[in-house]
């Protein structure tokens, strides 16, 4: 039988995480040769071909298979190292993270983390960034995971990644010819709020506030219930709601960024471990 080498596998799968050789080089610390020889490796390995070149690193059906398996086997591999192979850590860490990812996948990952350091204790809060990042400064967490805008010219946010905005309603939701948009929107301070009425009314598209809340599951509920229209990130988005970068004359909302704001210096041997998790579990988007 063959064996499939972790780093091989863990390379073609950061290929398809950041959508190119040189930037799955950069973080894996490698040159972009490097990084092509070991994808020609892993396929002459199997006799296969991963990757349709000359259509933008396509993925082939063989591909798209292995992707499936490649990223199970190197969770369980993660996941052995972590439990096994790293002296124990305890603890606790005060982690503060955005209102809509909190549910979309920081419940998989921080359910890892805690099963993979049973001794750490986790002090969880979520909010928008924007009081996060405010709280941070205050001393409230000790790592935050925070959403900015993606052109600023000195982000407070690294190791971040760039998530399109998308409009999200109901498949029931119906808007009347000429009615202003409804909107159901986070509390002011949030970015997709600012996000959204900026872009509505540059567009000159009329537009209404019809429910406000803090709440992300008050948004879904609201959203459900066809009260209007509003904007998450796009891979936040529940499976049972429709979404899509334009909508009946809506513009293109663009990116932002999602990243993390901490002092190296101040982080515990936990704190590490924990953002070790989240910048992998953020860099799968």
């Amino acid at each position: 039988m063959k064996n499939l080498p972790t780093d091989l596998l863990r390379t073609f799968v950061t290929i398809n995480q950041l959508g190119g050789f040189t930037q799955a080089g950069e973080m894996l610390g490698r040159s972009q040769p490097a990084v092509s020889l070991q994808v020609k490796r892993l396929e002459e390995l199997l006799d296969i071909r991963l990757f349709n070149r000359n259509s933008g690193l396509q993925l082939t059906e063989e591909g798209q298979l292995l992707l499936s398996y490649a990223q199970k086997m190197l969770d369980l591999n993660d996941a052995v190292i972590s439990r096994l192979g790293t002296p124990k850590v305890s603890g606790s860490v005060r982690l503060g993270i955005p209102n809509d990812f909190e549910v979309s996948f920081l419940a998989t990952t921080l359910g890892r983390f805690s099963k993979s350091y049973p001794d750490v204790t986790l002090d969880v809060s979520s909010d928008i960034s924007t009081n996060l990042l405010h709280d941070y400064r205050k001393g409230a967490y000790d790592l935050v995971m925070a959403i900015e805008e993606s052109s600023l010219e000195h982000p407070q946010l690294t190791d971040f990644i760039l998530e399109p905005l998308v409009w999200v309603r109901s498949s029931n939701f119906i808007l009347p010819a000429e009615a202003p948009l409804p909107l159901i929107l986070y509390p002011k301070g949030c970015l997709y709020r600012k996000s959204m009425i900026n872009a509505l009314t540059q567009a000159n598209r009329p537009w209404r506030i019809v429910y406000s809340t803090a709440s992300l599951l008050g948004i879904h509920a609201a959203i459900k219930a066809g009260l209007g229209i509003s904007a998450l990130a796009k891979s936040t988005v529940p499976d049972d709601l429709e979404h899509s970068m334009e909508y009946q004359h809506c513009p293109s909302l663009g990116s932002v960024s999602v990243g993390f704001c901490y002092n190296k210096n101040d982080l515990s041997a936990a704190s590490r471990m924990l953002l070790d998790y989240l910048r992998n579990a953020l860099h799968r988007l």
